[in-house]
């Protein structure tokens, strides 16, 4: 053991050595009071936050963080103290990699990486990681004796849905091998520095903080939180050196397994830190040393099949084939039958397939299912999946849903065989695999003919759209008899419960009741559990003694008391991967409302990261609440405190593309027209007097409300 310590320690002292250095040579030159943060985070130099609660804000902080940092390398041979050594290593590097941001440009951008990972992308990730879309997180780094070695392993990775964040040359490596680099691919370069592994860390530390309501200041709690929750690990390839394996210890120290591709002898710890030189053994023993249990699935196609390609985009220069509702008729539609209607795993292919020399085609897709569980609303939650599920075919984009739509395919899939009867192979299979519980059988129809996909579209799926549209405009939270918990983020958010009715989907924006009921259908154990609409002590905010009772027990006693149409008394918990927060603006007496999306500064004098730092991970705090962007129009926003009335500012492309159904409710509610154009935006001004008098010469119905506070 005594070997792996030196060469930890050996690595840490002299990071330490580094950081000491930078720090002195950089206050030097800016001045202590320089200010120093990384780019759209609430959480300043976030591993040193969370580890010691210390708020980094100008160079003058960081002297103080470097003897913190010091007096983590004790130089003992003990396996504990060789790990804290790793922290530190950790600790220097964030100090490092800050510093290349203190004159406030992007430092990678001629990089080939990224470097740091802003906190709306992590709060993006909170959905595939808790459902399992994104299984688990590889940190891949070094150079490789072979390119092929590591670029075979990171699209073995990419295959099952594995992220996987690149640091060094294997940046290169695997991009001149054709793997597909980029956050939509979920295969992410970091940086070529070995410093730069801090922004995987960076990623998990804020994943306490943001989901696990992790206070900062708890280095116990943060290791545990980490070893727990966040299902990371590390690959090394080439030659160790001393830092790297100083790096290694840190990650072991937040529960991150290292495999490294070298034969290190006794400087193995099973478990821990091991050995594998058969590259085809790499990514199974990476999974198994992580516990993490992949369930892949197997589809008669030519191309690869994953959750990683759901992000591919496909420009016009790079399509084969397009279905295009701008062009041609186009509709996606589920339908329920008797058993005897249907021919399990019929595929039919009604008109040319798209080898027949043509650039566009119409499509019609046409499923029928039968089962004796199957429901006629479980037809639009399969529905939705269509689009997920032909986006995971590598060189196919998806966008769009029921009669508009776009569908592209790539020269490259097709060049590989894909065809369409590839596309009936994907639905049959997904719908058999994932409905299984309500579906017993299963046909697809998919149809390229011009008109007799009219004919679907006109005859069945067009009717069948608006009867959907017409039951769901009437389907109320007083037209039901039972909400749904939804405790799907709890593997991030332990604390955290929503509650799903008719009228207030989960934060997420993807869990509506109808979603939250077919998934209780499909599994009675799973994180939709019915809550009995019975017990309302309070119609204003909508309190309920049930749904408190629901939520008491799904966060095991951290939530005692929940209302679900108020944001200033006890407002529904936020996991902290909500799409859209708000939080009180005190001069015009309303609320604003903000995307992570969105970067700039708002009316409250936070971005979004700050106020949805406010909020997450179980925490409630009256004024600031977590939601789904549809929510927005919905007529139990915020209904305890004047509802939409309240709405004073969001960012143009929110408001944009919630107009028309949030101008339809305040027509209802309260008759007024075109009532966004009353809302302001970053065009208009962030500035909270001037939005207050922009306010007052339209004439907003928020000034004649009751004060909030």
């Amino acid at each position: 053991m005594s070997a792996l310590t030196d060469l930890i320690f050996a690595g840490s002292n002299a990071v330490a050595g580094l950081t000491e250095s930078a720090v002195n040579a950089a206050i030097e030159k800016y001045g202590a009071d320089k200010k120093i943060a990384f780019p759209d985070t609430a959480y300043f130099f976030p591993t040193i936050y969370a580890a010691t609660g210390v708020k980094v804000a100008t160079l003058g902080d960081l002297p103080a963080c470097v003897g913190v940092l010091k007096s983590l390398i004790t130089n003992k041979p003990e396996l504990g103290d060789a790990l804290n050594a790793g922290l530190a290593t950790a600790v220097g590097a964030e100090i490092i990699e800050g510093l290349k941001y203190v004159e406030g440009s992007d430092p990678y951008a001629t990089e080939s990486g990224i470097g740091f990972v802003p906190d709306p992308v992590i709060r993006s990730l909170g959905v595939p990681l808790v459902t399992g879309d994104i299984p688990g997180v590889a940190v891949v780094l070094g150079k490789a004796d072979d390119p092929a070695d590591v670029a075979k392993v990171v699209k073995d990775y990419q295959s099952k849905g594995v992220m996987s964040f690149l640091i060094g040359d294997v940046i290169e490596q695997c991009a001149e091998a054709g793997v597909k680099l980029g956050l939509e691919f979920r295969v992410v370069p970091l940086g070529h520095d070995v410093t730069a592994v801090i922004h995987v860390v960076t990623v998990a530390v804020r994943a306490a903080l943001i989901f696990g309501s992790h206070t900062p200041g708890d280095q116990p709690g943060l290791l545990n939180y980490t070893k727990e929750r966040v299902p990371a690990f590390v690959n090394t390839f080439g030659p160790l050196n001393e830092v790297v394996v100083s790096a290694g210890a840190g990650a072991i120290a937040l529960g991150f397994p290292v495999v490294v591709d070298q034969d290190i002898g006794d400087l193995q710890v099973p478990g821990a830190l091991e050995a594998v030189t058969d590259h085809d053994e790499t990514v199974k023993r990476s999974l198994e040393l992580r516990g993490i249990k992949i369930k892949v699935t197997e589809l008669p196609i030519p191309v690869a099949f994953a959750s990683a390609f759901e992000g591919e985009i496909i420009r016009k220069k790079d399509m084969k084939v397009e279905f295009y509702s701008g062009k041609n008729v186009t509709c996606e539609l589920v339908k329920m039958r008797d058993a005897d209607a249907v021919e399990d795993h019929r595929i039919t292919i009604d008109g040319p397939d798209i080898d027949s020399g043509a650039g566009e085609y119409p499509l019609a897709t046409y499923i029928e299912v039968a089962g004796a569980k199957m429901q006629p609303d479980f037809e639009s939650v399969i529905e939705r999946k269509i689009h997920a599920w032909f986006n995971y075919m590598e060189g196919v984009m998806h966008t769009g849903q029921r009669n508009q739509f776009r569908i592209r395919i790539s020269h490259d899939a097709y060049d590989k065989g894909l065809r369409l009867h590839h596309f009936g192979e994907v639905l049959y299979n997904m719908i058999m695999n994932e409905f299984d519980a309500v579906v017993d059988k299963c046909q697809v129809t998919l149809v390229t003919d011009p008109e007799k996909a009219k004919q679907v579209l006109d005859e069945l799926a067009m009717p069948t759209y608006n009867a959907r549209d017409d039951r769901l405009a009437s389907m109320t939270d007083e037209s039901v008899d039972t909400f749904f918990t939804c405790t799907l983020c709890q593997s991030f958010a332990p604390a955290h419960c929503c509650v799903v009715t008719p009228e207030r989907l989960g934060l997420c924006g993807a869990v509506s009741w109808l979603d939250a009921k077919a998934t209780y259908q499909l599994n009675p154990t799973g994180p939709s559990q019915p809550i009995a609409k019975v017990g309302c002590t309070d119609e204003r905010t909508g309190r309920y003694d049930t749904v408190n009772q629901a939520v008491n027990s799904a966060t095991h006693g951290a939530v005692e008391n929940v209302t679900l149409y108020s944001i200033m008394e006890d407002p529904m918990t936020s996991c902290g991967c909500f799409e859209c927060i708000c939080g009180i603006e005190p001069l015009s007496n309303g609320v604003i409302i903000c995307n992570r999306e969105y970067s700039g500064m708002t009316p409250t004098g936070m971005t979004f990261g700050e106020l949805a730092s406010m909020t997450g991970g179980g925490v409630q705090t009256p004024g600031f609440m977590g939601h789904g962007r549809h929510f927005i129009a919905s007529k139990k926003f915020a209904s305890a405190e004047g509802g939409t009335e309240r709405i004073v500012w969001m960012p143009k492309e929110l408001k944009d593309d919630v107009a028309e159904r949030l101008n339809r409710t305040a027509k209802e509610l309260y008759g007024i027209d075109n009532y966004t154009d009353m809302i302001a935006d970053e065009t208009i001004t962030t500035d909270p007097e001037e939005l207050l008098n922009w306010l007052t010469e339209k004439g907003h119905p928020v000034l004649g409300l009751e004060p909030l506070m």
